[in-house]
């Protein structure tokens, strides 16, 4: 084997290996931070999965319902690291369930949000993913501190 083919094996190997860490999205860069809102919502669904936990929604606003579906900022391993398991959240979020959520809009526009706090009835803090309202938006990718 030349000097040549092993030194393009090589780079080909690194950029297999790259290629996953450039495939997941940027979670905050999606969402508008600036334009977080607070509300009293109806979970319809909640999904336990990766690499984002997902919660549904409807939201009563106006004599209307609105449907969101929103994307929880820790991952399961984060979520389990800080006692928020898959059955502890299954049994939080059941349909039907009412809670008050505070979100960041989708850039995009639309029904898609970043769920940022949740808390139950009572007041209680179940999920708080997230940096409080008129919090700094993180650097960008790359920016030095």
């Amino acid at each position: 084997m030349s000097k040549g083919s092993i030194r393009l094996g090589a780079a080909v190997m690194m950029l297999l290996v790259a290629a996953p860490v450039t495939a997941h999205h940027g979670t905050l860069i999606n969402y508008d931070r600036s334009k977080q809102w607070t509300a009293k919502v109806v979970v319809t669904e909640f999904r336990y999965v990766n690499p984002h936990a997902q919660l549904f929604f409807e939201r009563r606003k106006d004599g209307s319902v609105e449907h969101f579906n929103g994307e929880l900022l820790p991952n399961p391993a984060q979520l389990v690291r800080n006692g928020w398991s898959r059955k502890r959240a299954v049994e939080a979020m059941m349909p039907g369930t009412v809670v008050t959520v505070t979100v960041a809009p989708a850039r995009a526009g639309g029904q898609t949000v970043l769920v940022l706090k949740i808390e139950n009835e009572r007041g209680e803090e179940l999920l708080n993913g997230g940096p409080a309202a008129g919090s700094p938006e993180p650097p960008a990718p790359g920016a030095r501190p």
